[in-house]
C-alpha cells in the first residue's frame, strides 16, 4: 500500500511541474512521466489493459505528438503576445475556485479500508477477450468493418487524381 501513496504522489508532483514549468517541452516530459505513474497505477489495481493502452497510446502517440507540434511551433519570448491583467487576474480567480473545490472535495472524502475486488479477474486482458469474442462478438466484427471502411475512405479521399493525357 506504501508504493501506491508513493507513486499517486509522483503523479501530483510531476503533474504540478508540468503546470509550474516554463520550458514547453520539459513540461511535455513532465507529462510523460505523468502517464508513467497513471500507469504504474493501473498495474496496482490490477488493470493490465488500461496500462497497457495507457503506455501506447498516451505515452507513445500523444507525447510524440505533442513533441513535434510544440518543436514545430518554434515557441520564444519575441513571438509570444503579451498577457493583459485582466487575463492574470481571471486565471488567478478559476485557480482559486479549483483550489477551493478540491480543499472541499477533500475535506467531504472519507478514506475507509482498501478496496477489496470480488472478482480479481476484472481487468485482466484474458478477462476482456473471453468477454469481447463471446457475448460481444457481433459488435466488434462491426466496429472493425466500419473501421477498414473508414480506412479505405480516407486512403480514397487523400490520393491525388492523375491526369489523363
Amino acid at each position: 500500500m506504501s508504493l501506491f501513496y508513493f507513486v499517486a504522489f509522483l503523479s501530483i508532483f510531476f503533474s504540478l511541474m508540468v503546470i509550474i514549468t516554463k520550458n514547453p517541452v520539459h513540461s511535455v516530459l513532465y507529462l510523460v512521466i505523468t502517464f508513467f505513474t497513471f500507469t504504474v497505477h493501473y498495474v496496482l489495481l490490477n488493470a493490465q489493459f488500461l496500462a497497457v493502452v495507457n503506455f501506447i497510446v498516451y505515452m507513445g502517440a500523444i507525447m510524440v505528438l505533442f513533441l513535434f507540434v510544440l518543436m514545430l511551433l518554434n515557441l520564444n519570448k519575441e513571438t509570444e503576445p503579451m498577457k493583459s491583467v485582466l487575463i492574470k487576474v481571471i486565471g488567478a480567480v478559476a485557480g482559486m475556485c479549483l483550489l477551493v473545490t478540491v480543499a472541499g472535495s477533500i475535506r467531504a472524502m472519507e478514506v475507509s479500508d482498501p478496496l477489496i475486488l470480488k472478482n480479481p479477474d476484472i481487468g485482466l486482458v484474458s478477462s476482456l477477450g473471453k468477454v469481447l469474442f463471446n457475448e460481444f462478438l457481433l459488435p466488434f466484427e462491426i466496429s472493425s468493418l466500419l473501421l477498414l471502411t473508414a480506412m479505405v475512405g480516407a486512403v480514397l479521399l487523400a490520393k491525388k487524381e492523375q491526369k489523363s493525357i
